[in-house]
């Protein structure tokens, strides 16, 4: 039986008996785990170090070098924590990982990043899928939108060209104050489920 080291401030076992004074404990514990996000997010990030394929770089170093291009290309601090975050997803989204990134991001993203990172694999697909028995034109589908051109060009200038393993990365610790920054504060409070409180 597993030993509960600090007990819990809540007695009710299901929401419908829960009371005012449970959701006052509730939220207190809750800004300590959102604080902690950025921790977790640099394990997951950590966890795609694991190679398991037969690409030239780890998919943590892909994430590295599409981040760092994006430094040196000089874009801002938020675009660079995208492009760092842009394949977080891989370890457990496997059919879906750009919607897995997407949702990391979508608190603290602004909107043209958002969409980025969400459309970013129906984008990368223009370089491999008429390989792989897809269409490399699917991203056609939302030509005309107006981040179009953001999104091809994050793949044409930094996601697509980096699997090479003599580029010069930067290290993970490098991007950490702006990611800490970045997941500092939802662009607005998200509503719903325990670590979607917002503190008032």
């Amino acid at each position: 039986m597993t030993e509960i080291i600090n007990p819990p401030r809540t007695w009710f076992t299901a929401m419908k008996d829960s009371t005012q004074e449970d959701w006052d404990a509730l939220r207190e514990e809750d800004v300590a785990f959102r604080d902690a996000l950025p921790d977790r997010i640099l394990d997951a990030l950590r966890l795609l170090d694991d190679q398991g394929s037969s690409f030239h770089v780890t998919r943590l170093e892909h994430s590295l070098q599409t981040a760092t291009r994006a430094y040196r290309a000089d874009r801002d601090d938020d675009y660079v924590v995208c492009a760092l975050l842009h394949d977080i997803g891989d370890t457990l989204g496997i059919y879906n990982h750009a919607d897995h990134a997407a949702a990391v991001v979508k608190p603290f993203a602004r909107p043209d990043l958002y969409w980025m990172v969400e459309k970013h694999a129906i984008f990368q697909g223009y370089y491999f899928f008429h390989y792989v028995g897809g269409d490399r034109n699917a991203r056609e589908e939302f030509r005309g939108h107006e981040y179009f051109d953001l999104t091809a060009e994050f793949c044409e200038e930094f996601d697509q060209p980096a699997f090479d393993p003599n580029y010069p990365n930067l290290a993970l610790e490098d991007f950490e104050p702006a990611l800490r920054k970045f997941m500092a504060t939802p662009i607005k409070p998200v509503v719903g489920g325990l670590s979607g409180l917002s503190a008032k």
